[in-house]
C-alpha cells in the first residue's frame, strides 16, 4: 500500500508541473497579406497566442481551418478557383476572444485571363479512311465561348456541333471539338489552319490555332492498264463492296470486269487489256462516287448497284465520273440519289442510263434531248424511298418518286427514246395530249404512205398526234395517274408491244387529290386496236402480251 501511495504522489506532482502557466505570448500572425494566383489553392497559417481565438471571413471563397483554439496554432487556408477575369481581394479576420486583439489578413487573387489553349495543335490525318473512320477530336481548354473558323479553301474539313458551358463562371473548361474530313484525290497533301474566335469579341491573352495536314493521295499510273487495276481497288475500297477481288488472280479473272481484247475490232491498240466493262455490287457508301472513277478512262461501261439503306440516303453522284466522256452505258441503281449535278451533261455519249430506285424528287433538270443527244436508254422506275398508297393523306415528306413534278413529266415522252421506264412512282395528274404543242406534229398521208399499210388511215384523218414513234418499251405501270388516255396512246402503233394492260393502264393508289389512280377510258380489252391494225396477231393468252 505505501507503494501504491507513493506513486500517486509522484503522478500529482508530474500534475502540477503540467498545469503550470506558460509565458504571456503576443497576439500575432506570420503575414498579413497571401497573393495567390487564378487556379486557387491553400496556404499555411501561423498565429502566436496565449489566448482562446477565433477566425472568420465573409467571403465565401475563402475558408480556414481550424477556424478557432487556443494558444499558438497552425490553420490552413483554403482559396477556391477564380470566376471572373478580374482580380478580387478578400479577409480573412482573427480575434482574441480574451483582449479583442484583431489581425487582419488580406487575400488577393488573380483573376482568369481570356484564353483558348489547344491540348494537341498539330493533327496529322490520312488521305483516305472508311466513311465512318474520318473523324479526329481536339481538346481544349477555354474560359471564353468562341466559334471555329475553318479556311474557306477547306471545304474537305468540317466541324460537329459543340458546347462551352460558362454557368459557373469563366474558369477553364474542357471542350471537345470533333471534326470530320473528306478524301484527298490530290497527289499534294493538303493544309488547313483552324481559328477558335471568341464570340463576344473578348481579347484573348492566348491563343492557338489548330494546324490540320492531310496526306496526300496515292498516286495512280494514268491511262494503263496498271492503273485501271488500282483504282478497282480504290473504288471497291471507297465503296465496302460485300465482296473483293483475289488480286492475285490477273484483273481479267475479276468478276465483274471486263477488258479491251485485241480480237475485237472496234478495240483502240492503246486500250487493249484496260477495263472495258466493270460491276461494282452491293456496298455500303455515304457519299459521292469514289473518285478514282476518274482514271478508269477506256471503260464503256460502269454498273454501280445496291448501297445498304439506299432510302436513308441523299446522296449525289459527284463531278469525277463526269470526266469519263467516253462512257456508253452507266448504271447506278438503288444508290440514294436525289439530283444529278449541272456537270452530268459532260456524259454526251451515254447511250444508256439507269438511275433505278433512287431518291429522285424531281425529274433531274440536267436530263434533257438537248445534253445527252445519243441517249437511247433511260431507266427511272422504282424511285419511291417510302410507301404511300393515298397521296392525299400523306404525312410524310421526301419520299422520292418525283412526287414534286407538278405534272406528267411531258418532256421526256417528246425525246424519242427507244426506251423509257417510269414504272413504280409517285407521278400523278393525267397524260398530256400535246394537242396544243406545236412541236409534236401528227400523222401526215407521208407517213401513211410511207407504211406500206402497216398504218391505218385513221391516224391520218384523225391528226394524231405522233409520238414516240421510236420507242419499243415504255412503261409508266404502278403511278399515281388519272384522267383520260390521249389518243396518241391508244392507238399508238407500238402499243401492243408496250404491253399496255400491265405497264400503261394499272396504276395505284390515290392522287394528291384522294382519287383513285386509274384511266376514265382505260379499255376492256384490245380488241378495238385489233381491228384497227388487222394486220398484227392478237394474242390467244393475256390481252397486250405476244
Amino acid at each position: 500500500m505505501k507503494k501504491i501511495y507513493k506513486l500517486m504522489m509522484v503522478a500529482a506532482a508530474l500534475c502540477a508541473v503540467g498545469c503550470v502557466q506558460p509565458e504571456n505570448v503576443e497576439f500575432a500572425s506570420d503575414c498579413d497579406e497571401i497573393t495567390i494566383d487564378a487556379v486557387g489553392g491553400s496556404h499555411k497559417l501561423r498565429i502566436s497566442s496565449s489566448d482562446s481565438w477565433i477566425a472568420s471571413t465573409d467571403n465565401t471563397w475563402i475558408t480556414i481551418s481550424p477556424a478557432n483554439g487556443r494558444g499558438s496554432a497552425e490553420c490552413r487556408i483554403q482559396i477556391d478557383s477564380a470566376l471572373h477575369n478580374s482580380a478580387r481581394h478578400g479577409e480573412v479576420l482573427i480575434q482574441n476572444l480574451q483582449t479583442h486583439e484583431e489581425r487582419t489578413i488580406t487575400i488577393n487573387q488573380e483573376g482568369f485571363p481570356y484564353a483558348i489553349d489547344i491540348e494537341e495543335s498539330e493533327i496529322s490525318i490520312a488521305n483516305y479512311k472508311p466513311y465512318n473512320e474520318r473523324k479526329f477530336s481536339v481538346t481544349l481548354n477555354t474560359n471564353v465561348d468562341f466559334e471555329v473558323e475553318i479556311p474557306s479553301n477547306a471545304r474537305w474539313l468540317s466541324h460537329k456541333k459543340y458546347e462551352v458551358n460558362l454557368n459557373r463562371g469563366i474558369r477553364p473548361r474542357e471542350v471537345k471539338v470533333e471534326f470530320e474530313w473528306d478524301i484527298n484525290t490530290m497527289p499534294r497533301e493538303r493544309v488547313a489552319e483552324v481559328r477558335f474566335v471568341p464570340k463576344n469579341g473578348e481579347t484573348l491573352e492566348r491563343q492557338q490555332n489548330l494546324v490540320v495536314t492531310q496526306l496526300s493521295a496515292e498516286p495512280i499510273e494514268e491511262n494503263s492498264r496498271k492503273g485501271d487495276s488500282v483504282a478497282l481497288i480504290s473504288i471497291q475500297r471507297s465503296l465496302q463492296t460485300l465482296s473483293s477481288w483475289d488480286t492475285s488472280l490477273p484483273m481479267e479473272r475479276w468478276d465483274g470486269v471486263e477488258l479491251w481484247d485485241k480480237t475485237n475490232s472496234d478495240c483502240p491498240p492503246e486500250k487493249v487489256g484496260r477495263v472495258r466493262r466493270a460491276q461494282f455490287y452491293i456496298y455500303a457508301s455515304n457519299e459521292e462516287l469514289p473518285f478514282e472513277v476518274k482514271y478508269l478512262t477506256a471503260a464503256e461501261e460502269l454498273f454501280f448497284f445496291g448501297n445498304a439503306n439506299t432510302f436513308l440516303k441523299s446522296l449525289r453522284v459527284g463531278e469525277e465520273i463526269t470526266e469519263l466522256t467516253q462512257l456508253r452505258r452507266l448504271t447506278i441503281g438503288a444508290h440514294g440519289l436525289i439530283d444529278l449535278d449541272p456537270s452530268f451533261a459532260k456524259l454526251k455519249n451515254l447511250e444508256y442510263l439507269d438511275l433505278c430506285s433512287n431518291n429522285f424528287m424531281k425529274i433531274p433538270e440536267v436530263l434533257t434531248k438537248e445534253n445527252f443527244p445519243k441517249l437511247r436508254t433511260l431507266i427511272l422506275n422504282a424511285n419511291q424511298r417510302s410507301s404511300v398508297y393515298d397521296l392525299s393523306n400523306m404525312v410524310k415528306s421526301d419520299i422520292g418518286g418525283f412526287i414534286e413534278e407538278e405534272k406528267f413529266p411531258s418532256d421526256l415522252l417528246k425525246w424519242g427514246l427507244d426506251t423509257l421506264n417510269l414504272s413504280v412512282n409517285y407521278l400523278h395528274g393525267s397524260l398530256p395530249t400535246f394537242e396544243d404543242d406545236p412541236e409534236v406534229p401528227v400523222y401526215t398521208e407521208e407517213d401513211w404512205a410511207a407504211s406500206r399499210d402497216t398504218l391505218p388511215r385513221m391516224l391520218v384523218d384523225k391528226r394524231i398526234k405522233k409520238v414516240m414513234t421510236k420507242t419499243k418499251f415504255f412503261s409508266i405501270n404502278f403511278n399515281r395517274l388519272t384522267g383520260m388516255l390521249p389518243d396518241w396512246l391508244l392507238y399508238h402503233p407500238m402499243l401492243d408491244h408496250w404491253f399496255p394492260t400491265s405497264l400503261i393502264f394499272n396504276q395505284e393508289g390515290k392522287d394528291m387529290d384522294g382519287n383513285s389512280a386509274g384511266f376514265e377510258n382505260e379499255p376492256v380489252n384490245l380488241d378495238y386496236y385489233y381491228d384497227l391494225y388487222p394486220f398484227k396477231k392478237q394474242p390467244t393468252g393475256e390481252e397486250g402480251v405476244e
